[in-house]
């Protein structure tokens, strides 16, 4: 289970070690590659879900997170966001996701 803390994918390299274009997938289509996005209308509203730019972890909901979207169809994400496999030797990864550009903390 992937637990949540309160990029047209391109390498991490475009941007440097910390950094990668995210991409927003079309709305009700679940991301399945890292760093792509998309939005979901539910009866309980909008809830977006996301993969992190790190290998090993699963899609995610920024539920509890408040998003931003720009003119442009990127968002932006605060808090920042914590993916925790909740087991030490599964992979974890921190970070924020602004104006569609993922960055590690």
């Amino acid at each position: 289970m992937v637990i949540l803390g309160a990029m047209n994918a391109i390498s991490a390299d475009t941007f440097g070690k910390n950094k990668m274009q995210g991409k927003r997938i079309a709305d009700g289509e679940w991301p399945e590659n890292q760093g792509e996005y998309s939005k979901h209308k539910t009866d309980q509203g909008i809830i977006w879900f996301c993969r992190p730019p790190h290998p090993g972890i699963s899609i995610g909901s920024l539920s509890a997170h408040t998003v931003v979207e720009h003119e442009d169809g990127t968002i932006t994400v605060s808090p920042s966001i914590f993916f925790n496999m909740d087991h030490p030797d599964h992979p974890r990864w921190h970070g924020y996701l602004e104006h569609g550009i993922w960055r590690e903390c």
